[in-house]
């Protein structure tokens, strides 16, 4: 009954002072929105790019010239290979299932008076299904027309949209420099990436990229599709080992990734930038716990009388500490559910604006007991303050 009775009494006593109770909770009610909010954006951002990864395929190894380490290294780095690396990675283990080998750099498309610069990847048949693409409108091109270097593109679907402007684009030829490509067909949307936008680029046949386009049998990368996802490790070390013989172990020569351990790094850094902008975020809900404190030293102040009368009539010192402490437990628990309620409503918002936000129940949880303990801690002096007061000298009080 006791604390029921303290319970309905901290009530009326913040219901008494609305504004200033609001004031108090509005740090809460940042803090626990902000940290919510940021939360989602980290979730998204994480399952965006996670997705991106994923959609490529985990079974997946990356060979690519230039600068990289036994584990990873970044893609590129002014060197170059050639299709006489094709037969070296073929070779290395009998886990792996197929390869697609691509030349790719970025080039302005014209069709009639409109252009774009997107990237233009020259291919083999087999590339759509290791890297998972599929086609929405018309076909890829065969086997057959790769190897009799004709002249045929399969766009994006952002290529097709931002080109063609609503057009079929099936059947019309586009420019690339001098050569003219027929459009035989059009990817299925896949969307933003981790490392760009999926759908902003042309697919051509490799012996006609390389002859006709880039003028070199040059190739940025390979990818090494393997048979399942339990071989990799070993499928990547005799790869590794094959690609080390080659280049006369200089390993600054090629770079080898596993689309594993991509996805591992990419969700390690996204896991600890969200971690950074919930501790910003929580610097609020700290704020707001010292004002918390303030407000109800300033009611302990104003309330000494009352303080006196009620040890004067036999209330005991918990009862006096149980009251502060509910009031300021109280104020941080509506502030609390307030935010809650704002930070879902603000992720709603920018989800609609396009951002991509995935809000979980363990942040809205996780706030919500912060917020009650931040009302805890920072109420504890102000109720031990006024416990610990004497009854006499607080009916004295003027």
């Amino acid at each position: 009954m006791r604390f029921s009775e303290n319970f309905l009494m901290a009530f009326r006593n913040l219901k008494s002072n609305k504004i200033r109770s609001l004031l108090t909770m509005l740090g809460i009610i940042i803090g626990v929105g902000a940290v919510i909010v940021m939360m989602a954006l980290g979730e998204g951002s994480k399952k965006k790019i996670t997705d991106s990864i994923t959609a490529m395929g985990s079974n997946l190894l990356m060979v690519s010239p230039g600068r990289g380490s036994r584990r990873g290294g970044s893609f590129g780095g002014g060197q170059e290979f050639d299709n006489k690396i094709l037969k070296v990675i073929q070779n290395s283990s009998p886990y792996i299932e197929a390869i697609a080998p691509q030349a790719q750099s970025t080039k302005t498309v014209q069709y009639g008076g409109n252009s774009l610069d997107t990237n233009v990847i020259g291919c083999t048949v087999n590339y759509p299904a290791i890297r998972n693409y599929k086609i929405a409108r018309g076909r890829f091109f065969s086997r057959h027309e790769e190897e009799s270097k004709k002249r045929v593109a399969v766009i994006g679907s952002y290529v097709a949209e931002e080109l063609f402007e609503g057009s079929d684009p099936l059947n019309t030829e586009i420019k690339i420099g001098k050569v003219r490509l027929k459009v035989i067909g059009v990817l299925a949307e896949k969307g933003q990436g981790g490392f760009g936008n999926n759908d902003d680029l042309i697919l051509v046949p490799l012996t006609m990229a390389q002859r006709r386009i880039f003028g070199s049998n040059r190739l940025n990368m390979v990818s090494v599709k393997i048979k399942s996802e339990k071989e990799i490790d070993l499928a990547y070390e005799q790869l590794y080992t094959a690609l080390l013989e080659k280049f006369k172990n200089k390993e600054d020569k090629f770079s080898l990734r596993n689309q594993a351990e991509i996805l591992s790094t990419v969700e390690e850094t996204s896991q600890t930038f969200t971690l950074l902008l919930v501790g910003i975020a929580a610097v609020s809900l700290v704020v707001g716990g010292i004002g918390i404190m303030n407000i109800m030293l300033v009611s302990v102040t104003e309330r000494i009388r009352e303080i006196g009368i009620r040890k004067a009539i036999g209330a005991q010192k918990e009862e006096i500490l149980l009251l502060f402490l509910i009031e300021a437990v109280l104020l941080s628990l509506t502030g609390g559910v307030i935010g809650v309620l704002a930070g879902c409503a603000v992720a709603q918002i920018l989800a609609r604006l396009g951002w991509s936000i995935v809000i979980t129940f363990k942040p809205v949880l996780l706030s919500f007991a912060f917020s009650i303990a931040i009302g805890l801690f920072f109420g504890v002096f102000p109720a031990y303050k006024a416990a610990g007061m004497d009854p006499v000298e607080a009916l004295r009080y003027e």
